[in-house]
């Protein structure tokens, strides 16, 4: 059965692609629809844009009031505006990148919740509207910022091993990368500087621990 149209006109909304690293893998923050026809299906988190709001404010605020998730780092992705991406009317949907922190403080409170969950990027369940597409853009985005940023550094925590920050790379990129080449060059870019402190390696020898020079992604050949 056909849905009826809600929207005589278009509106504008924002979906949200929020990565983190859990379980050495790229998840995603999904949220469970309960309306026909997508109910039982999983969307990324979004919504309607306000008269007075900027998409950014909109998508800030939606993810705070369906995920409780607030400071997370976040980039315009793409517009989606095929016409049928809806079939509650006429909406286009302004996309924005999320990046968390592993183990930052807001991951456990969506786990806490019945109506959200983590996917990793490589078996998401059934999606609805075009966020199968959405997401597929958004990890091939994060994949090639890697090469020419420091966005890596928006999912690891302020100070993190070596191994560690290469890991991120090697996950998201799904591939191995030189050990002996990525190091060298992070440290004569001068990217990331030691703190002084060691991290416990239990049975191994504690690694050293870096952060990087300057807080924000930076525009820079990495790989």
């Amino acid at each position: 059965m056909a849905t009826s149209r809600k929207y005589q006109f278009a509106v504008i909304a924002t979906d949200v692609v929020v990565f983190t690293m859990r379980d050495n893998k790229l998840q995603v923050l999904l949220m469970k629809m309960t309306k026909e026809p997508y109910a039982n299906s999983w969307a990324a988190p979004g919504g309607l844009v306000g008269a007075s709001e900027s998409p950014e404010t909109a998508a800030r605020r939606l993810l705070k009031e369906k995920t409780c998730l607030a400071n997370v780092y976040l980039e315009q992705l793409a517009t989606f505006g095929e016409v049928d991406r809806d079939p509650f009317g006429r909406v286009v949907s302004v996309a924005y990148l999320g990046l968390l922190p592993t183990g930052a403080a807001g991951a456990a409170t969506v786990d806490s919740r019945s109506d959200a969950a983590w996917y990793p990027t490589s078996k998401l369940p059934k999606l609805a509207y075009d966020h199968s597409t959405m997401i597929s853009v958004a990890v091939e985005r994060l994949q090639n910022k890697l090469g020419y940023t420091t966005v890596a550094g928006q999912l690891l925590p302020k100070e993190f091993t070596l191994s560690e920050l290469q890991q991120v790379y090697e996950i998201v990129l799904g591939r191995a990368i030189d050990k002996r080449n990525f190091r060298k060059k992070l440290l004569a870019l001068e990217l990331v500087q030691p703190t002084g402190r060691r991290q416990d390696g239990g049975a191994h020898r504690p690694a050293a621990l870096y952060r990087f020079a300057d807080a924000k992604p930076q525009v820079v050949n990495i790989l």
